[in-house]
């Protein structure tokens, strides 16, 4: 018996027909925090072997982990962020680069 087929065939799941919303990144949408307007996409997780340093937890995202990418509204490319989405939606909740040692609780 073989495992059931979870993509579509043809031509309707293909990334190319689709510029909005590509296989690596989502639609962008603008959200308010601080009083600034950011930019936000999401990504489906980079297969070119780059690691991210996460602001929120001060984590690293390893290739291939989905995550967003958040950035001021008036800033350039250099001002991009690379967030998991968990410490982005949790932003406001915990300070930023919020670093423990190895041994310390996590409470």
């Amino acid at each position: 018996m073989s495992p059931r087929r979870n993509r579509p065939r043809g031509a309707a799941g293909r990334a190319e027909e689709r510029p909005e919303a590509g296989p690596a990144r989502g639609p962008e949408r603008v959200e308010s925090w601080r009083g600034e307007q950011w930019t936000v996409r999401q990504l489906a997780g980079s297969t070119g072997g780059k690691h991210y340093r996460c602001p929120g937890c001060d984590q690293e995202i390893p290739p291939g982990v989905g995550h967003l990418v958040a950035w001021p509204e008036h800033g350039g490319v250099e001002d991009r962020r690379h967030w998991h989405t968990a410490c982005w939606n949790a932003r406001d909740r915990r300070g930023v680069r919020l670093q423990r040692s190895r041994n310390a609780p996590r409470y």
